[in-house]
């Protein structure tokens, strides 16, 4: 029969010659590797260097016997795993037991059998064989679980009854901070993780010693640094005592839901902004409604006006005269107010996005006379300057009037909230082949972070505004081929200036 064995080295350890030459023929054939030594120290040399699976151990040597050999192999790491036989005439109990206790794994007496030395040399092999590759493969289970724990991205802390630290993987010590080499064996109450939590503390003792879990979707940690970090935290206890600490990092979570709640908001807010402008196009629809309404009846007092007039002849001279003039003025009134009227029509009408040949000097003149409301309200005159022989645009005339009146309309509120009454100034000419017009006034100006984002929607530094006039506006102008700027007024205020390409 081929024995159960290896490439394994035995040991022979005996002061007498003749039972040094019996064991090497007894295992003489086994297949071991056999090594001799005659006294303990060589006996201990031979053990730290060749590292043999079992040593056949004599124990009444002189010097040093075998006992105090077995202690010293036992007591060095690196022979510690050495199985050790101990070989003896000492047969009573007391001998045999304080072999087996100082670490021997079997006691032959002398003289021996050899066929019994054969078997029990096989079969202690065998278990330290078997021995080894546990240890092997435990270190090697060790080792994934450890490879486990280091990829996933949850810290987990491994804590024993008293609540020390029995292991962490990498990604725990990433998130408190504290390095596995300078955690483990100490207590977790000592990494003071949770200084200013106290029924948080007593958490993890009841975790620890009496087994009942621990969840908290948001707590805060000081790391080892003494930083702030947020976790999920998380605590299960072991069936075998103690209990898994599991650490979640948040912030990017806390991020998310920061950035989603700002969406939110601007959601809202661009929401109202929508049902605003739903309004002022219903407004403006019905302003439409109204003026055609209006514009029938002023029509009618026009008339009647002049039929009067013509009645006056028979009236005596000076009640004539005097009834003349007031119908006069009732009629210029008539039109004027028929005149307001026709331009909010045409103003709130949707835009055919029909072009045409335009002068932009009568555009700017209907639109300072649409904008003479406005202007009497806030008690703030409206001037305009305009260049002789100016080229025609090609445009469409109710987005212009649009671009106009809007930084008409914006230069008069803000002249007026500073408390003054200067002018506003519009003026046209010719710069780089372009047209151009120029809307200044001498307001309060723009802030700084308001002119880095001035013509982006929803931006407005008016109150209660909605931050769309000049995004559109810009659209308008960029849409006909040319462009709207800003600067600032060099006596304060802001100019605004649009160009128009040439119409060829």
């Amino acid at each position: 029969m081929t024995p159960d064995r290896g490439s394994e080295q035995v040991l022979l350890v005996d002061d007498n010659p003749t039972n040094l030459q019996v064991l090497f023929k007894t295992l003489e054939g086994s297949g071991y590797r056999l090594l001799a030594a005659r006294d303990g120290e060589a006996a201990l040399y031979t053990a730290k260097r060749a590292r043999p699976a079992l040593i056949l151990l004599d124990v009444m040597m002189p010097g040093m016997d075998g006992f105090e050999v077995c202690e010293r192999l036992k007591a060095d790491p690196e022979t510690a795993d050495i199985a050790v036989i101990f070989l003896s005439a000492l047969t009573d109990s007391q001998s045999k037991v304080h072999g087996l206790a100082i670490g021997g794994v079997d006691y032959i007496a002398k003289p021996f059998q050899t066929d019994e030395v054969l078997a029990r040399v096989r079969t202690h092999i065998k278990i330290q064989r078997l021995e080894r590759a546990l240890a092997r493969r435990n270190t090697e289970l060790e080792d994934e679980n450890q490879q486990i724990l280091n990829a996933v991205e949850e810290g987990i802390i491994g804590l024993d009854v008293a609540g020390r630290i029995t292991s962490m993987n990498a990604q725990a010590a990433a998130i408190t901070g504290w390095a596995a080499a300078d955690s483990i064996g100490e207590l977790f109450s000592q990494l003071n993780l949770f200084p200013n939590d106290a029924p948080l503390s007593q958490s993890f003792s009841l975790l620890c010693e009496g087994g009942v879990g621990l969840r908290k979707d948001h707590v805060s940690i000081s790391t080892r640094s003494g930083q702030v970090a947020p976790v999920a935290l998380s605590g299960s206890p072991r069936k075998e005592g103690g209990a898994v600490l599991v650490l979640r990092d948040i912030s990017e979570w806390l991020q998310d839901q920061f950035a989603l709640e700002q969406a939110r908001e601007e959601m809202d807010s661009q929401r109202q902004h929508l049902a605003h402008i739903e309004r002022l196009s219903t407004g403006g629809e019905m302003a439409a409604g109204i003026a055609h309404e209006v514009n029938q009846p002023l029509t009618a007092v026009t008339n009647y006006a002049r039929v009067a007039q013509r009645l006056l002849a028979d009236l005596p001279e000076d009640r004539r005269q005097k009834m003349d003039e007031v119908l006069s003025k009732i009629s210029v009134q008539a039109e004027r107010a028929a005149a307001v009227i026709q331009r909010m029509r045409s103003y709130v009408k949707k835009p055919s996005g029909g072009r045409e040949v335009l002068d932009i000097n009568q555009v700017l003149d209907d639109v300072i006379a649409l904008a003479e409301v406005d202007s009497r309200v806030n008690a703030i005159p409206i001037e305009l300057r305009v260049a002789e022989n100016l080229p025609k645009i090609f445009a469409d005339e109710v987005q212009l009037q649009q671009v106009a009146l809007n930084l008409i309309r914006n230069a008069m509120e803000s002249t007026a909230n500073t408390g003054q009454s200067n002018a506003v100034e519009v003026s046209t000419y010719l710069d780089a082949g372009m047209v151009n017009f120029r809307v200044k006034d001498f307001g309060a100006g723009l802030a700084p972070e308001i002119e880095e984002q001035l013509f982006s929607p929803f931006v407005t530094s008016k109150e209660g505004g909605m931050g769309i006039g000049l995004s559109v506006s810009k659209s308008i102008m960029q849409a006909h081929g040319g462009d709207i700027r800003y600067q600032p007024n060099p006596n304060g205020g802001a100019i605004f200036s649009c160009e128009f390409p040439v119409h060829q």
